[in-house]
């Protein structure tokens, strides 16, 4: 296999702010492993709070002039984005597998997913609107006029090291904002290859800067606390959200959040059990089950538990597991060492609570931060993966017997993200959408992530909504003028 490196010159693995490619201030670097060898693949630059303050200063000074650029020059910028990105799609999708773990496949779903938004944001640009109107009362006028909110931090998770960066930086560039973005220690490599591709675009020096850092509590609070910041948009655990709310309120920031979830998918008795069953597959193993909106919770009622059981059981047990880059693996690895071992502790806990295990349920010896596809039957109520968010490849059922008794236990959590509901009966189906407490829900779909369709949760899964009409508006202050006119 090629080395996916090859396409990340040594010059373009360290700090891109403004119009240059520098080092960390004293020359720090840190390594980037490949999760399935656990061999060192590049060395980054690893910022400090001088480097994040200086993104800030190149975010600030490009500020205006993005701002006054006409928005069909932002959407043509955003559509030379999609292009190059789409151009390169393989070259990136490999760099994706080789840092993340994934398969190539997969990795390739996520380019063409996050070149998307380039696309989607590129219209949008050219679609932002006030109004004028007279005032209820008579006597004078209303106009209202979207600003662009000003310079955005954005904090990204390693499980999509492109597509959750591309959901933010396309639409804040289409509303005029210019970006500073901290990609997870563990995938930085992505994030600084699509910034030289946007270089390559056209984009202009200050608008899309990226720090690498295993340092982020240093960086991100300091670049929180300058008042020049306006913007954070953060995916990440529900616990670092907490943090990061409490730090944004300082000075009053305008925030996004999508933090953890605890997806309940559905199998009714009266489901088609072959879209069930693709369905949940699908709502599992995307990503390797390392998604917030992933399947955690199976619910399968008592009528047809059995055999939704047998076949799910029968089809994750026959996915193949190996490095990503490997033809036909189906499972990559994990992203670490501590994702491994939570998996590993969840099951036994599950275990010594009562639960079986039909498939899977031990790691594999060798290198490597890999673990099987494992299916769990008779998972009580008090096992601890009904309540922690899984992220990764392991599936626990449990069976119900009404729906309202399901609809209560699914939304027995904090979190309340997506779900997946599988039925035939369409009143059916409106009565779980309207019970479930979830941002999100697929209705006899396991796959729900659309540029086109505003994503987010409720609860403690997040605020605010990212991709549709939704996303850009995220970026956007309005400003109201009453205008005299009797």
């Amino acid at each position: 296999m090629s080395d996916p490196m090859n396409v990340l010159a040594p010059e373009h693995r360290r700090l891109r702010i403004g119009d240059a490619w520098r080092d960390a201030a004293g020359g720090a670097t840190f390594a980037v492993e490949d999760p399935a060898t656990g061999k060192t693949i590049a060395e980054v630059a690893d910022a400090g709070a001088v480097d994040g303050l200086a993104a800030l200063d190149a975010a600030s000074k490009a500020m205006a002039e993005w701002a006054a650029t006409p928005p069909r020059k932002r959407s043509e910028l955003l559509t030379a984005t999609y292009r190059v990105l789409t151009e390169r799609s393989e070259e990136v999708a490999r760099l994706i597998t080789a840092e993340m773990g994934k398969p190539l496949a997969e990795a390739r779903g996520e380019v063409a997913y996050g070149a998307e938004f380039f696309r989607w944001f590129a219209e949008e640009a050219v679609r932002v609107e006030g109004r004028y109107n007279t005032a209820p009362a008579g006597g004078y006028r209303i106009l209202t006029v979207p600003r662009p909110v000003g310079p955005c931090v954005f904090v990204t998770p390693w499980n999509f090291p492109l597509a959750m960066g591309a959901r933010k930086i396309a639409p804040a560039l289409a509303a005029g904002c210019t970006t500073i973005t901290k990609p997870a220690a563990q995938t930085p490599l992505t994030m600084l290859f699509l910034a030289r591709i946007m270089e390559e675009a056209g984009v202009p020096p200050g608008v899309v800067n990226v720090v690498t850092t295993r340092r982020a509590g240093e960086v991100v609070s300091a670049l929180l606390a300058d008042r020049r910041t306006r913007k954070l948009s953060f995916t990440g655990s529900t616990e670092v959200g907490r943090v990061l709310l409490r730090q944004a309120a300082d000075n009053v920031l305008r925030t996004s959040m999508e933090l953890g979830g605890n997806a309940a998918l559905i199998v009714c008795a009266d489901a088609d059990l072959d879209v069930a069953l693709d369905g949940a597959m699908v709502a599992k193993m995307r990503n390797l089950g390392e998604s917030c909106i992933a399947a955690n919770r199976i619910y399968v009622e008592e009528p047809v538990r059995e055999e939704f059981t047998a076949r799910f059981a029968e089809r994750m047990g026959a996915l193949s597991v190996g490095h990503g880059l490997d033809d036909g693996v189906d499972v990559g690895a994990l992203i670490d060492e501590a994702s491994v071992t939570k998996l590993d502790e969840l099951v036994a806990d599950a275990v010594d609570r009562g639960a079986r295990v039909l498939v899977g349920g031990e790691r594999p010896d060798g290198p490597g931060h890999f673990y099987p596809p494992t299916v769990l039957v008779d998972v009580p109520d008090d096992a601890r993966m009904l309540e922690a968010e899984i992220f990764g490849p392991v599936a626990p059922i449990i069976s119900f017997t009404s729906d309202d008794e399901v609809i209560a236990k699914a939304n027995d959590t904090e979190h309340g993200l997506a779900g997946y509901v599988f039925t035939r009966d369409l009143q059916r189906a409106l009565r779980f959408a309207e019970g479930l407490e979830t941002g999100m829900l697929g209705i006899n779909r396991g796959l729900i992530s659309d540029p086109s369709a505003p994503f987010g949760g409720v609860k403690q899964s997040g605020i605010g909504k990212e991709g549709s009409h939704e996303g850009i508006l995220e970026y956007l202050d309005v400003t109201y003028v009453a205008i005299d006119l009797p």
